[in-house]
């Protein structure tokens, strides 16, 4: 009887340690990206200790909750116990009104309590634990005594596309950097991480198929450097790719933070790489290395020859396999029509055809692509030019290139980057899904003096003047790091952060709830988490 009550006491003892209460904080105090749209600051703070246990359901919740106590004793050294019974201090809860990425979150001394309806909403509630839990500056004891502040949140996306695109056709990056931009993702909130995987530069993903596209079309020999047409090379060669078990890999580490990888497969123009490997894809039929410089070139896919559509479908059909996203990215920017308006065959094929322009005949290849991407129930998504207006008239070799008449298919994501934003409004008002990422506003690769971190906090991706009845035809904004002059990790964290955080919260927070102020203060505490990930940010918090 004695040891019964003993052990009783025992239990009663660990369990108080494991709930005794903190100071409590005020709103102000809470430094968390992207902003949550309501908080409610109405406890004292929680003590998180070694031992708290969280419990679990089913393998939804167990899998949040082994990253979210993997994440934490890595933040904090503490370790969480996960088990599916027990007294729970955490725990998650289903409420099937919620939408699927809203969560509700309250921490109170004795329990946190995250609801949501699923997968996406509980783990959006793990990343705003992690920046809540705070070290307890005003502790006596010499042992760091951690604090969760007492809130309650209820919080969802503005929009339903949080991107962030890494160009890897330029430089490959490799597996590894690619994990850690995920997971700076995640903690942000961002859910689609856009990869541009071939381009002129670079074919960067293993196909069965057509072996030669990365055992040729992978390399180059050497590397334009500085800038445009620098006349500069780095004297050195380049070469990269992924084995398909590698992506296979990737895709399962970003379903694992809730981000869907939507790849990038580049045509019919910015495809010499493909062309070097395999020429008869080519228009021009002349044998090619992949270039050195980066820029546009000029030869295409001839889509006028069944075997070079095949090509295409058959690409695509082994994307399918490895990437479960909805949405498949065709690129179809900056095509020069040069190569078609010379050569014999395809000016013949357009006459036949009854088709008037290369904008007609990149529009014509653009639906039959788009056909095929839905019969296997996908959706086709791609740059602005997909939709045959030419917004490159500042490019000596587009300024006369006609506008197109034949219209693009419907059910396709039109991908908004350069152009009057009537262009994108014009789209929306056509039933188009558009994603907006304005080139002067979201390029990672522009300068911090041309795009500063308030100039990206403060844009949004709702064009100026567009009816609210068509607000909802826009899925929201990536943020693109391209990397003609990033050859290296160190500098594509250079120009991607800070910035990402502030294209997180535009994504993320509504207008009203935004403050640039709250922001950078916010900002202070991410960047000692990049401090202690090894990021290389730019040092511009101060400056703005």
């Amino acid at each position: 009887m004695k040891d019964k009550l003993l052990f009783f006491i025992l239990i009663l003892s660990t369990f108080a340690c494991s709930t005794k209460s903190g100071r409590t904080f005020t709103e102000q105090e809470l430094t968390i990206i992207p902003k949550p749209n309501k908080v409610i600051v109405n406890h004292a703070s929680m003590v998180l200790e070694d031992g708290v246990k969280i419990i679990v359901k089913d393998s939804t919740q167990k899998e949040i909750a082994t990253l979210f106590s993997s994440n934490i004793q890595k933040e904090t050294g503490l370790a969480l116990e996960i088990a599916e019974t027990g007294n729970a201090l955490i725990r998650f809860e289903t409420n099937e009104n919620l939408p699927n990425e809203a969560y509700q979150l309250e921490v109170s001394p004795e329990q946190i309590v995250i609801k949501a309806s699923g997968k996406a909403g509980w783990f959006y509630g793990t990343q705003t634990l992690r920046q809540l839990i705070t070290q307890d500056s005003t502790a006596s004891s010499s042992k760091t005594q951690w604090l969760v502040p007492g809130v309650i949140i209820d919080d969802q996306p503005r929009f339903s596309w949080r991107a962030y695109m890494l160009d890897e056709a330029r430089y490959f990056q490799g597996e590894e950097f690619v994990k850690t931009i995920l997971d700076q993702m995640a903690l942000l909130k961002m859910n689609v991480f856009h990869w541009h995987l071939t381009d002129d530069a670079g074919w960067r993903i293993e196909i069965k198929k057509y072996p030669l596209l990365t055992q040729i079309g992978s390399q180059r020999n050497d590397s334009e450097i500085g800038t445009w047409k620098s006349g500069k090379t780095s004297g050195e060669a380049h070469g990269g790719f992924y084995t398909q078990d590698q992506i296979k890999d990737i895709v399962a580490y970003a379903a694992a933070r809730n981000i869907t990888i939507v790849p990038e497969f580049e045509m019919p123009g910015h495809s010499s790489a493909a062309i070097a490997a395999y020429t008869w894809l080519g228009t021009a039929g002349k044998d090619i290395d992949v270039p050195v410089k980066f820029g546009r070139h000029y030869d295409n896919y001839d889509v006028t020859k069944p075997e070079v559509i095949g090509f295409t479908k058959d690409v695509l059909s082994e994307l399918f396999e490895l990437f479960p996203s909805e949405v498949i990215h065709i690129g179809g920017d900056e095509v020069g029509y040069k190569v078609w308006e010379e050569s014999p065959h395809v000016q013949e094929y357009m006459k036949t055809q009854g088709i008037k322009t290369p904008a007609d005949l990149q529009i014509n290849f653009t639906n039959k692509i788009s056909q095929f991407i839905e019969e296997n129930g996908r959706r086709m998504m791609g740059w602005n030019e997909i939709m045959g207006s030419n917004i490159h008239q500042d490019f000596g070799e587009k300024k006369d290139d006609k506008e197109a008449e034949t219209a693009l298919a419907k059910n396709v994501v039109v991908h908004f980057w350069k152009g009057n934003l009537e262009l994108a409004t014009e789209a929306a008002e056509k039933g188009y899904g558009i994603v907006n990422s304005l080139h002067s506003n979201t390029y990672l690769d522009y300068s911090y003096k041309s795009i500063s971190l308030q100039k990206a906090y403060n844009f949004d991706p709702i064009p100026e003047g567009l009816s609210p009845e068509y607000h909802q035809n826009v899925y929201g904004s990536g943020c693109q790091m391209w990397t003609e002059w990033a050859p290296t990790n160190e500098v594509v964290e250079y120009q991607t952060f800070p910035r990402i955080a502030a294209f997180a919260e535009v994504d993320w927070t509504m207008p009203e709830k935004k403050d640039f102020a709250s922001f950078k203060k916010s900002l202070q505490r991410i960047q000692k988490h990049w401090d202690n990930s090894g990021i290389n940010y730019a040092p511009v918090l101060g400056k703005e």
